[in-house]
Order: C-alpha cells, then structure tokens, then sequence
C-alpha cells in the first residue's frame, strides 16, 4: 500500500447560498463594505466592494443568530445542537476573521446574541428548551451571571437588543412577555422589569432601541409596532391601527428620519412614519422578510429573504433589486457541460438553476411549480438540459433562453430519479423509482421509448454511461449494480451487495467501476467479470451518496458532512472539506479539475479548490 499520505484540507473558494431563515441573519457591517451572514455551520464575511468571501468556521451545527457590535470589532454567532446537549456561543475577532472564544452554557439553541454598546458586554438568549438569558464579559471570556428569560406563564422568548447607551440595561421580548433588565456587575446579578402592555396580549419577534434610549419598537406577529418608554416601561401607543401587515412583523429597522422600515411574513416592504402610519411606499420581495440591515450612509439597506434570497434597496426609488439567490430546500443533483468548466447546473424543489462558476451568479432558471427535479444532465453537444421529474415526467429545456423543449410524459410510473445522455445527444436512458431503465430516442418527429430493461427491483439511484456509448452501469437501492450492453439490450454482469448503492462510477479507462452506498464501504469492480477487487471505508458515520472520478482521484460526500478526496490507487484520502452543515447530497469535479462543486440538503452549494491531475495509467496490482 505504500506510506501513508498526510491528509490536508481541501480549500473553499466560495459559496452559494444564504441561511435566510434566521432572524436578522444578515447583518451591515459598520465600516460599510462588508455583509455578513450564515450558511449551515459557517458565517460568511462578504466583501461587497471585491466581490470577495472569507468563511468562519467553528461550529458544530447550523448557526442560529448572529450579530456584530457596534464598533465593528466582534461579531457573534450561535447554533443549534441535538436535544439535551449544549449550544455554543462564538465570539469572533472581525478583522483578523479568528475565534475569539468560545462560550458555552445555553442548551439545545442560541435564539438570539447582542452587544453592549462599549463591546463591554454580550447577551445570550437560549431557546425554548433552555428559556434563559445570560450575561458575557468579554474582556474576561467569562459568564458574569445568568436569570430564566420569561415567567413560566409566557412562553418562548425571541427577540434581544442593548441599549445604545448603556452597558448595563438590555430587553428581551417574546410570546407575551416583554422585559427590561438591568445588570449590577458588583452584585453579578440582573433584574427584571415586566412592561405593562394593558390589555394588549401581543407575540414580539424583533425590538429596536431609538438613539438615545427613551423609546424601544418591537415588531408581532400581528401585524403592528408597539413603542414602550424605557424610562416607565408603560407603552405609549401602538400602529399601524389600520391595513396591518400580514402574516406578522418579522424584521424592523429605525431610521435617521424618526420612521422605521418593517418587513412582514407575507414579503412585504414599507416605511413607518413617527407616528407608526403606514406611507405609500411598498414593494415586494419572495418570501418572508427574515431580515434588514441599514447601510453605513442610510441610502440602502440589505434584505434577507426565507427563500434564501439577498436584495439591495434603495430608499428613495424603494425598488428592490436581487443581489443573489439560491435553493432554499434540498439540492438533488449537480452537473457541468461536457467541455465547460465555467458553468454548472443544480436541482432541487420546483426548479434547476444554471450558475456561473467564478461569480456564483444565478444565469438560468428553469422552474417547474410543486414538484421536485431528482437529476439534470447537459447533452454533450450543449444544445438542451434534460431534467428528471417525480411526476414521472422528463423535461427537456433550451439552455440559452430557458424555454421548454419537450416533454416525455409518464416516462417512469414512480418519478423519474435518474439520467444520462449517449454522446449523440439523441438517446436518453432514464431510471425510474419502480427499478425499471428506458432506452428514449429523441428525434425530430417525436420521442420514442426504444428499450425498458427490467432487472433491478428497487429506485435506480445513478446511470454512468461508457464513452463509446456500447455500455453503461446503474446503481440501485435494493443493492445491486447492473452493466448493460446498450447495443443488445441485456445485462451484460450484475454486482450484488448488503447496501443501497447511491453512487457509481466508471474508472477513467473503464476497466473497473466504483460503487459507493448505505453501508459505508467505497468498493473497487472489474466491468468483465463483476468481481470485487477491494473494498475501503469510505466513512465512519454516515452513507456516501455521492462520488465522482477524475484522473487519478475521486471525491465523496454523504452523511457525514465532509468532503472527501481519494487517490484512486493506494485509497488513502488526500484531502478533506469541511463546511457543509448537512447531508451532502452529491459531488462533481469540472472537467478541466481545477475546482469540485458539492451540494447540500439544506441548499448549500460550496466550491472547492482542487490541482488538476493526470489521468489514471493501467491497474496497479493490488
């Protein structure tokens, strides 16, 4: 086997995607040229001037809120963990982008983190399984004191703020409660002040202090803004009484002016004014308006959407423009034209997306309404995308102007769940989730199903044609992988394994295969016989669902998060990714081997750096 390789970490180029479910997720930094915001487990600082991304990695799970303090020097993040473990709190040094420290006391989830104005102080809000706030001290890296959020009477509490003045006074809101607290450092203690709402019975999802501490805003669920003086801790009154807005009041950001901007669950944008009258100014954007963040010169300000989409607004023109977007649930499949390395494809609920690779830009959308694109394949020749559906349809798609080009209607009976396409551009072969392989011929006059090959008995997972097109192996969930002869139409050899395979591939020169599943185990094939040739631990934890060959290495990523680079020979891992916070869906390396695109269940798509390598010479013995 050889020494033992030094396994080194694969670098991230950059991401696409945006945690646009977390509340105030994306965040303005002070000095104006940097937005900061989550993805998964990491928090991306994105440069908006260069254009440029660095990521800050550290948590063990999904990040769950996220703030910067005022003088721009710390950012915070929090996450959440499985169910009875506890939830870390991660303090970050902004211009060196390094872990200042790590804090940990609240349990299962961080709801929301805050700074006092001096960057003397942080606040912490657990979840509702932990229901307790705590007090930070971060010169000492230490927990000065701790009380529970709400009375046992109220329930979850969901929103936290500083004062902007104060060190020592902070509020906290949520399902009828609203608190002011105030902290003695010489006693370690804080103490709470419930303010009298009347009878008025209101959820709070978001709070805004005004300047100079008289007055604190807080955005409900029903619709309205509630204004509370600080000083008495009585609300003053309460707006917009009429045309509310709908589905709650999920962001809020004051303004130089006296007014604030207010973003609903509906997607609706607007202005308040002093008086918490609603003006005419309105727009919309798709989805829940989970965040807004002002820019530094108040011109602009950044919106975050629960579609995972980023827009940029202008306040005098109030007209939203997207800045980027991304897949908001999980991605099915990745894939690259034949001899591009610029563009790439993804698929996922209600739509396949075309993306280019070096901005990360969205250049393509291909949106097919409440049903769910399982796999997408280029034709080597560039002229159309062919999509898989699981309304048993396949559709195929101009790549240019996005337009439908035909439809094969019932294609499979199960959803069709995988694809490829012969190097004539013309034959199509599909797999279906009832197990059967269909053979389609594309032509001018119609589409014409030549061949069903009916051996495997479960979802057929994977097709990988041979480059003369006289053969080509699918992957099965009821563990086997058959090589058909494509110009008989008969199982040439048949592998059986104790696994659901989700992945396979062809070596560079054909002459074996690699399969990957459910069990774990990366295993080597001859294509001739069907025998297995070696067998490795392809994880320790989870299923590898998918992998890819190139040259002398090959790329798996499944369950286990991580991103895996193999020598194809010695079966060392060389490198290995860290960044995805869910399940990796499937792996792909560009044609020219320069960079890997992987994607995600929770929608991430990540680009990672790779060398470019040779191709792989004959068999070593092994």
């Amino acid at each position: 086997m050889g020494e033992a390789v030094d396994v080194q970490s694969l670098e991230l180029v950059s991401v696409i995607g945006f945690g646009g479910n977390i509340p105030g997720g994306l965040v303005s930094h002070p000095d104006g040229q940097h937005i900061i915001y989550p993805l998964g487990c990491t928090v991306i600082v994105e440069d908006i001037q260069k254009n440029k991304q660095s990521f800050l990695s550290g948590h063990s799970d999904s990040v769950s809120c996220l703030a910067c303090s005022t003088s721009g020097n710390f950012l915070a993040s929090g996450q959440v963990t499985h169910m009875g473990f506890k939830a870390d709190v991660i303090v970050w040094q902004f211009k060196e982008r390094a872990l200042y420290c790590r804090l940990t006391l609240h349990m299962v989830k961080v709801q929301a983190v805050s700074f006092s104005p001096n960057d003397k102080y942080m606040a912490s809000l657990g979840g509702q399984d932990d229901n307790s706030v705590v007090i930070w001290d971060l010169e000492k890296k230490e927990a000065v004191c701790g009380s529970q959020a709400a009375m046992q009477s109220a329930g979850p509490v969901y929103a936290l703020a500083f004062c902007n003045t104060r060190d020592d006074l902070f509020v906290t809101g949520g399902n009828h409660t609203l608190r002011v607290w105030e902290l003695s450092p010489e006693t370690r203690k804080i103490v709470a002040t419930d303010c009298n709402l009347g009878q008025l019975k209101r959820i709070v999802h978001c709070i805004q202090i005004a300047p100079g501490d008289d007055y604190m805003f807080c955005g409900t669920s029903s619709g309205d803004v509630l204004q509370v003086n600080l000083s008495t801790r009585l609300i003053q009154f309460y707006g917009p009484q009429k045309n509310k807005l709908s589905c709650g009041i999920q962001s809020l950001q004051l303004l130089p002016n006296g007014g604030m901007l207010v973003g609903s669950g509906e997607g609706t944008l607007t202005t308040l004014l002093p008086s918490l009258k609603r003006t005419r100014t309105m727009s919309r954007v798709s989805g829940t308006v989970s965040s807004i963040a002002l820019s530094k010169d108040s011109k602009q300000f950044y919106v975050g959407t629960g579609n995972s989409q980023r827009y940029v607004v202008e306040l005098e023109s109030f007209s939203p423009q997207l800045i980027s977007s991304s897949h908001c649930s999980k991605v099915t499949d990745v894939c690259f034209p034949q001899k591009s390395s610029d563009l790439f494809a993804t698929s996922s609920y209600s739509d396949v997306r075309v993306w280019h690779a070096d901005t990360g830009k969205e250049l393509l959308r291909l949106s097919t309404p409440n049903v769910t694109c399982h796999a997408v394949a280029f034709t080597p020749n560039g002229k159309a995308i062919i999509t898989a559906w699981d309304d048993g349809k396949i559709r195929a798609f101009y790549p240019q102007s996005g337009k439908p080009m035909y439809t094969i209607s019932d294609a499979h009976n199960k959803g069709v769940t995988a694809l490829a396409c012969m190097s004539d551009s013309r034959t199509v072969i599909s797999g279906g989730g009832e197990g059967q392989v269909r053979v389609w011929e594309v032509n001018k006059s119609g589409q014409h199903m030549t061949a069903a090959l009916k051996e495997h008995t479960g979802t057929v997972t994977c097709i990988k044609l041979r480059n003369n097109d006289e053969e080509c192996v699918t992957a099965s969930t009821d563990g086997t992988c058959i090589i058909w002869d494509l110009i008989k139409l008969v199982r040439s050899q048949v592998i059986f394994a104790n696994t659901m395979f989700h992945a396979v591939c062809y070596r560079p020169d054909e002459c074996q295969i690699v399969t990957a599943g459910t069990d774990r185990k990366i295993g080597y094939w001859e294509t001739h016989d069907g025998s297995q040739i070696r067998e490795l631990d392809g994880s320790e934890s989870a299923s590898i669902n998918g992998m890819d060959v190139h040259g002398t290495r090959f790329l798996t990523g499944g369950g286990d998060k991580l991103i895996k680079v193999w020598d194809y020979d010695r079966g060392e891992v060389t490198h290995i990714g860290i960044g995805h916070s869910a399940e990796v869906t499937k792996v792909k390396v560009a044609p020219n081997g320069c960079h890997a695109v992987s994607v995600s269940v929770d929608g991430a798509i990540l680009r990672w750096k790779m060398l470019p390598t040779a191709l792989l010479g004959p068999p070593s013995s092994t």
